[in-house]
């Protein structure tokens, strides 16, 4: 395969991909796009009652092999709005509320989007002495309205989902940034290696199902129903993990992981190992740079779901380093978004009819 797997179709999808906002629960528009752009790549589609998408080649085969990434991104709803016209906030999956100050907001209602902030008090006003910090209790949104009557008038209600607006850009050339890269970026590396497939004519043994999964973000909640309905033989998931470089993390607990080293392969008891040593021998071979991490009881990712699905199903985790994971700024490296790619792609190719990736035979 050549050096350079990304195209500027693909990146041009990557921005209009990534600039959609995709909150848990809303995400069809997303999943509209990624369709659109995977149409080419597959024979047929399957989507669920929750909105998680599936781009499926050679639909009737009878041995199933999953790739799969997830859709949605953190967000907020509206819980309640003050008398003066301020709303308070409660998480949709794991939104950080201490980056939350000072940032603007995209309110969704029936009628469009409503602008609004989060304020937060001037410096000039708070309390060296026992300065109170950011937290889900205290940090608001303003959308300029006099008071709750003014608000209702505008569409915003108890419930309405609030996403951030910022937009992807590349720093340095290399660099990735957006907000939502978790794990919107999964969704984009699965569709690379579906148009890869196509575009270097590869004929698959097996059915193949490009899987963007819902709902990942409170509970791998997408991959459980799709897991059920797909009911694969095997399952490689990616998703984004920590680059543990930055300040303020210890590598001692959270290991170590730096964005521009190569994807990220994981050991865990949901890790089925001869999948996972199929998926290093397609990097050796191949000189794909990698890393390891090791993620004791659980990965935390869709993993989980689908390698306790059905009576087990042989599942591995291929993850992308990120900095600054459920902010606004999310980055990773060009080339481990490439090299996961490429990754996927070389270990689908590794992967027989009928593998039963038994310990025991």
């Amino acid at each position: 395969m050549a050096q350079s797997v990304l195209n500027k179709k693909s990146l041009n999808f990557l921005e209009k991909y990534l600039n959609n906002a995709s909150p848990t629960g809303y995400e069809w528009d997303g999943q509209k796009l990624w369709m659109d752009y995977l149409k080419p790549y597959v024979d047929e589609f399957l989507t669920d009652t929750y909105g998680t998408a599936v781009g499926i080649i050679n639909p009737k085969a009878k041995y199933k092999v999953v790739i799969e990434g997830h859709a949605d991104e953190i967000s907020w709803y509206v819980n309640y709005i003050s008398d003066n016209g301020l709303l308070y906030v409660i998480r949709n999956g794991g939104s950080d509320h201490q980056v939350a100050p000072s940032k603007i907001v995209n309110i969704h209602t029936k009628n469009g989007i409503v602008k609004g902030v989060f304020g937060w008090p001037a410096i000039h006003t708070r309390s060296k002495a026992k300065e109170e910090p950011p937290k889900p209790e205290n940090i608001f949104i303003d959308i300029g309205a006099k008071d709750k009557k003014e608000v209702e008038k505008m569409g915003v209600h108890v419930g309405c989902v609030i996403t951030y607006p910022d937009a992807f850009h590349i720093l340095n050339k290399d660099k990735f940034v957006c907000r939502a890269l978790d794990n919107r970026m999964g969704g984009f590396m699965i569709a690379e290696v579906a148009r890869l497939l196509h575009e270097n004519k590869k004929k698959l043994p097996f059915g193949l199902y490009i899987t963007n999964s819902v709902q990942e973000e409170i509970g791998l909640r997408g991959a459980q129903m799709i897991a059920e309905r797909i009911q694969p033989n095997a399952a490689i998931v990616t998703d984004v993990t920590h680059d543990t470089t930055t300040p303020m993390i210890d590598k001692k607990k959270q290991g170590h992981a730096k964005i521009g080293d190569g994807p990220v392969i994981a050991y865990a008891p949901a890790v089925q190992q001869k999948l996972r040593d199929l998926i290093i021998d397609a990097a050796e071979t191949n000189k794909i740079p990698f890393q390891r991490a090791a993620l004791s009881r659980a990965t935390g990712t869709d993993t989980d779901a689908f390698a306790y699905s059905n009576m087990g199903v042989a599942s591995a985790l291929i993850s992308l380093p990120l900095r600054y994971m459920h902010t606004t700024v999310e980055m990773v490296h060009k080339s481990d978004v490439e090299n996961v790619i490429k990754l996927i792609y070389e270990s689908l190719l590794r992967i027989e009819k009928d593998e039963t990736f038994s310990y025991f035979n």
